[in-house]
């Protein structure tokens, strides 16, 4: 367990699931909301697509976290395709918030009352250096693409056509 006690309780438990991992991400708070990627970037002063924004869909009746780019959105019926699954559609907010334990805007990789089945977009596998949610709006975390892959135990996946 982590001994920072000025991390909001969601945050807490990002921050265990990391240390639990063997990742050295430091969770920072952020002194306004972060609940966009563009948000977060402003905040960070990164590229928008090097945040990994963490949503949540309902795919084959489970919740199903899908890691993206902040720089563009995902194709549902293009995942669902690739995936070979059934149609993905978007979790409501007290599902997401049932099967994370965190509020829209703030949902981390990692943290959840049970894992999730997880595809991490491989978009961004470009970034150098990727910014998540830490559970809270006002919480983030850097990672690798590697490090994400690890941590969530996801799925490498394009998550929308390629642009041409």
């Amino acid at each position: 367990m982590t001994d920072d006690t000025s991390l909001p309780s969601r945050s807490r438990a990002v921050a265990d699931a990391l240390a639990e991992a063997g990742l050295p991400g430091e969770i920072r708070v952020l002194p306004d909301s972060a609940r966009t990627a563009a948000e977060a970037a402003a905040a960070l002063g990164c590229e928008v697509g090097a945040i990994a924004n963490s949503l949540v869909f309902v795919c084959d009746d489970a919740p199903l976290l899908v890691m993206t780019s902040g720089a563009h959105r995902v194709d549902t019926g293009y995942l669902a395709r690739v995936l070979g699954t059934g149609p993905i559609t978007r979790a409501s907010a007290a599902q997401v918030r049932g099967a994370t334990g965190q509020a829209i805007g703030g949902v981390a990789p990692v943290g959840h009352p049970a894992p999730l089945r997880t595809v991490v977009d491989t978009d961004l596998a470009g970034h150098d250096l990727l910014w998540a949610a830490a559970g809270h709006p006002h919480t983030v975390v850097p990672m690798t693409y590697e490090e994400l892959l690890k941590l969530t135990g996801g799925t490498p996946s394009a998550v929308a056509p390629p642009q041409e």
